[in-house]
């Protein structure tokens, strides 16, 4: 149990940053892949700017949260950021057009499921921590 206590907050740390970073490319680059959901989101809401704009901070956020998870200090801030955007993004898979298999592929969605249970895993490990950064902040 103590090995789990050591390292299985790593372990979903990286799990975390590397699904983050893996996205940047895609983001930034306004792959066709990335410009394909955010332009989906975009005709859905019928937000002018979703696409590129919000595609722009959603990569920025992912950078940043990626970085925070990855240092002990950051990881509780990290995982609170990383569970916001990958709900956002869950929620737009399961309650838009995009669906969960965006362009006949899954994968996206089930990458996403697994941050998601990372972020909340990460959480749960580290919920004394929590705790103590509620109380700080005067939320508890």
């Amino acid at each position: 149990m103590q090995n789990v206590q050591r390292y299985a907050p790593w372990a979903l740390s990286i799990y975390i940053a590397l699904i983050f970073f893996q996205s940047l490319y895609f983001k930034f680059q306004s792959a066709p892949e990335s410009t394909f959901i955010f332009q989906t989101i975009e005709d859905w809401i019928g937000l002018a700017f979703f696409e590129p704009g919000i595609r722009y901070i959603v990569g920025v956020a992912e950078l940043i949260f990626g970085v925070l998870v990855l240092i002990p200090s950051t990881r509780i801030v990290g995982a609170i950021g990383a569970l916001c955007v990958i709900s956002g993004a869950l929620f737009f898979h399961l309650f838009s057009p995009l669906g969960i298999f965006v362009q006949g592929d899954p994968t996206l969605f089930i990458m996403a499921v697994g941050v998601l249970l990372s972020s909340a895993g990460l959480l749960y490990l580290l919920r004394e921590d929590f705790e103590g950064l509620l109380r700080d902040l005067g939320l508890r």
